[in-house]
C-alpha cells in the first residue's frame, strides 16, 4: 500500500496526521466549557486563546510547506526562515495552552531538522527547543524545576528517536538518487560499448571480404580472362560468361565492402541520452546535433566520460536545477557546450574530475575551457578532434590485357583453397 510513496512522502504525511491528532485535545478543551456542566475545573487542558490557534495553524502550514519535495528542491532562505517559525510556533501552542501538546509538535519538527540543517546543528537545535518548554512545566503545571527538566529531556529523548528516523530516511533517498544515477550511466556505457562492438563487427566482416573474397575474386577473374583468350568455339563463350559473373561479383563485394565501413560509426546521440534520464534534483536539456556519429570508439569513450563528469558536477556541487548540453560538429570535430543555472563561483577550483577530463581531452588532441560567474552557474565548452578512420583499400578492378595475379600463400607456404596458381 506504501510501496509507491518515498520515505519523504511518508514523513511529511505522518507528520501532518498526528499535528491534526494535537488538536483533538486541543478542541476538547475549548468544547467543553461551552458545552459542560461546571466540569471546567477538573480539566486536565484549559482553554487555548485564539493566539495559540494561530500558533497551532502557523505550525500546519509552515510544516506543510517545508516538507513538499523533500530532497529534491534546493534549499533557500526562506526554507530557514520557515524553520525558525515552525519551531516558535510549537513552543506558542504550549505557552498558550499550558501544556505539553508544543512538545509534541516539536517532535513533529524533528523530522525536517535533517533535511535542512547539518548533523551537530541539528541536534542542537532539537535540544534547545525542547527545553525551551521548561517555563510552561514549570508555571503552567506547577512541575518542580527538576521534574520540569526530565519531562523536557523526556520528550527530546523522542524527538531524538523521530530525527534519527528522518536522518536514515534522508540517506536512504540519497542512496536511491545515486542509484539512480549510476544506472543511466551504466546505461549510457551498455550503448556505448553496444555500437562499438557492432562498429568491430562491421570492421572485421568489412577487413574478412575485402582480404579474402576480394583478392581471391581477382585471382579468378584474371585468370579467367587469360582463359578466354587460350580457347576457342563454345568453350571460349563459356569462359567470357564466367568471366563478366566473376567482375560482377566483384563489384559486389567491393559496394558491400564500402558500405560497411560507411556504417561502422558510433551513433553518439544513442550514447548521450540515457545519461539524462532519472538524474535527482536535475532538469537536463540535451540537444544534440542529428546525425552525429564518431568512427573512434575511444574517443566516444571520451566524450561519454566528460559528460558525465560534467552531470555529476552539476549535481554535486554546482547546486542547479537545470542542465543544458549542446552537442555539435565542429570544425575537424566534435564540440560539447555545457552550462547550468547553479550559484557559480568567483573562481574555478579544479578537482579532480576537471583534472580528468582535461587529461583525457589532452591525450586525443582536445581542449577544455571552463567559465564561471558568481550567480551565473559554470559554463564548460569541450572540442575532441575527429580521429582519422583507417582507409579501406579498394578492391583492385580488373583492366583487359592484364596479366594473371598469382594469390598470396598462406602461412604454411600452401596455396589458399579455391585459389588458380
Amino acid at each position: 500500500m506504501f510501496t509507491r510513496f518515498g520515505h519523504d512522502r511518508l514523513l511529511r504525511y505522518a507528520g501532518l496526521f498526528t499535528w491534526a491528532v494535537v488538536s483533538v485535545p486541543l478542541l476538547y478543551s475549548w468544547l467543553v466549557p461551552l458545552f459542560g456542566d461546571g466540569a471546567d475545573d477538573q480539566l486536565a487542558l484549559r482553554p487555548m486563546p485564539w493566539p495559540g490557534w494561530v500558533s497551532y495553524f502557523a505550525f500546519g502550514l509552515s510544516y506543510a510547506w517545508l516538507t513538499r519535495g523533500l530532497g529534491v528542491r534546493r534549499r533557500t532562505l526562506g526554507d530557514f526562515a520557515l524553520l525558525v517559525v515552525l519551531t516558535l510556533a510549537a513552543v506558542g501552542v504550549s505557552y498558550y495552552n499550558e501544556s505539553g501538546l508544543g512538545s509534541v509538535l516539536l517532535m513533529v519538527a524533528a523530522c525536517v531538522l535533517p533535511w535542512l540543517l547539518p548533523l551537530p546543528l541539528g541536534v542542537a537545535w532539537l535540544v534547545l527547543s525542547q527545553l525551551a518548554v521548561v517555563p510552561v512545566f514549570v508555571h503552567g503545571l506547577n512541575f518542580p524545576l527538576l521534574e520540569a527538566l526530565m519531562q523536557s529531556v523526556l520528550y527530546a529523548g523522542f524527538s531524538g528517536f523521530v530525527f534519527v528516523t528522518s536522518l536514515v530516511a534522508r540517506q536512504q533517498a540519497q542512496a536511491r538518487d545515486e542509484q539512480r544515477r549510476l544506472n543511466s550511466e551504466l546505461r549510457a556505457t551498455r550503448a556505448l560499448l553496444a555500437e562499438s562492438a557492432r562498429v568491430n563487427e562491421r570492421t572485421r566482416i568489412s577487413r574478412e571480404l575485402h582480404d579474402l573474397l576480394g583478392h581471391h575474386l581477382t585471382a579468378l577473374s584474371l585468370n579467367l580472362e587469360v582463359a578466354g583468350h587460350l580457347s576457342e568455339g563454345r568453350v571460349k563463350e563459356h569462359v567470357q560468361q564466367a568471366h563478366t559473373l566473376a567482375r560482377l561479383l566483384l563489384t559486389d563485394v567491393r559496394e558491400a565492402v564500402s558500405q560497411l565501413r560507411e556504417g561502422g560509426a558510433i551513433d553518439l546521440a544513442a550514447a548521450l541520452r540515457p545519461l539524462a534520464e532519472n538524474v535527482p534534483s536535475l532538469a537536463i536539456h540535451m540537444d544534440i546535433e542529428e546525425p552525429l556519429a564518431i568512427d573512434d570508439p575511444e574517443r566516444a569513450h571520451v566524450l561519454l566520460r566528460c559528460t558525465q563528469e560534467i552531470i555529476t558536477n552539476a549535481v554535486r556541487h554546482a547546486g542547479a536545477r537545470n542542465l543544458w548540453i549542446h552537442a555539435r560538429r565542429v570544425d575537424g570535430g566534435i564540440g560539447i557546450d555545457a552550462r547550468d543555472d547553479g550559484t557559480g563561483a568567483d573562481a574555478v577550483v579544479p578537482g579532480h574530475g576537471l583534472r580528468g577530463m582535461r587529461e583525457r581531452l589532452a591525450q586525443h588532441g582536445g581542449a577544455l575551457e571552463v567559465d564561471c560567474r558568481p550567480g551565473e552557474g559554470f559554463h564548460l565548452r569541450l572540442v575532441l578532434p575527429l580521429a582519422t578512420g583507417p582507409l579501406c583499400v579498394p578492391v583492385a578492378t580488373v583492366s583487359a590485357g592484364a596479366a594473371p595475379i598469382e594469390p598470396s600463400p598462406t602461412t604454411d607456404g600452401t596455396t589458399p583453397r579455391g585459389a588458380v596458381a
